[in-house]
């Protein structure tokens, strides 16, 4: 469900539009009638945490060493 709502009346109280997203809503701001941004909530929810690209990095050349120091975040 998309919200419009005008910069002005969003500016005043943008914490609680933000905690209010549900997952499948999306608020368009507006200034003088026309569309300006939107507030999304995020999708991928993996956060800045160690550990959260595991899996993702592949090694091109085995052997160099280069990559010694992050071998349990690749495997």
């Amino acid at each position: 469900m998309t919200h419009i709502i005008p910069v002005e009346q969003a500016a005043a109280k943008l914490s609680a539009l933000i905690h209010s997203l549900g997952s499948d809503e999306e608020i368009v701001l507006t200034e003088n009638n026309l569309p300006v941004a939107s507030l999304r909530p995020r999708t991928d929810n993996r956060g800045h945490r160690a550990g959260n690209c595991k899996g993702l990095l592949t090694l091109k050349r085995e052997g160099d060493g280069h990559l010694r120091d992050f071998g349990e975040y690749i495997a």
